[in-house]
């Protein structure tokens, strides 16, 4: 049973839920534009990788130790013990580096088979792209390189949290798509949406002299709505930022 959201279906914003949908997404987006733009050029994932230091209370709940683990962590330790007490020390002392956490998310990237030069980026937004910090900066970084290269932009934001990326004359919307074209910048093509709209078809550019490629984004969604099985648990949740009343009555005849 497919999505019963016309549009974007806001339970899927959810944390315990978007990076999964994140992956899924973007893994379907490929297969539909592989068929559209194969031989002459080729569609692969690539990632975003982000890196956070964790804090000592962060990295306790990552998990605990394997009791097999502790109880060679004792053997040594009594060891360990022992050589202390006949005098023996380490030359120098160094620290253990914090524990980090590794962040990864995908993007597609549309490359000329033969040269395997970078054409177009499509981008999905994910949360830590949207709030400040370091995330959102390094993203931005990207961001600002690709649009200062001979390269095309797609960028699909399906978040209602977080400050927008920087985009003149976007107007008031839930959720939007970008497609900034190398030859027609600083002017970038916008589909702002609302809550309650279908998600659009958008055309995917590519060099001058091919026509583009096109997604038609609602059923690409709802092809991994299906796929993934969301109805089954999604929404036990509620959506994240919290719906307007109006929106929430709406969203809960559909859900049930």
């Amino acid at each position: 049973m497919s999505s019963p959201f016309p549009g974007m279906n806001p339970f899927l914003e959810q944390e315990d839920v978007w990076h999964d949908f994140h992956q899924s997404f973007i893994t379907a987006l490929r297969d539909a534009l592989t068929v559209q733009i194969r031989p002459k050029y080729i569609a692969k994932i690539d990632e975003n990788v982000y890196i956070h230091e964790l804090s000592a209370e962060q990295r306790f709940l990552l998990g605990r130790p394997d009791v097999g683990v502790l109880a060679n962590e004792r053997t040594e330790g009594s060891a360990a013990t022992a050589a202390l007490q006949r005098g023996i020390s380490a030359p120098v002392h160094g620290h253990v580096l914090p524990a980090t956490d590794v962040e990864r998310e995908p993007f597609l990237e549309i490359r000329d088979r033969e040269t395997r030069k970078l054409v177009t980026v499509i981008e999905l937004l994910s949360p830590s792209n949207k709030w400040s910090g370091p995330d959102r900066d390094q993203y931005l970084a990207k961001r600002k390189r690709i649009l200062a290269s001979n390269v095309h932009l797609v960028e699909v934001d399906l978040l209602r949290g977080g400050p927008r990326m920087p985009i003149g004359d976007l107007p008031q919307c839930d959720y939007y798509v970008m497609v900034s074209r190398c030859e027609e910048r600083p002017r970038v093509e916008l589909w702002p949406l609302r809550l309650r709209e279908r998600l659009p078809e958008i055309p995917i550019p590519l060099w001058n002299g091919d026509p583009d490629a096109t997604i038609d984004l609602q059923p690409v969604l709802n092809t991994v709505y299906d796929a993934a099985g969301y109805a089954d648990y999604i929404y036990r949740g509620t959506p994240q930022p919290p719906l307007h009343p109006d929106d929430e009555a709406w969203a809960k005849s559909l859900t049930g």
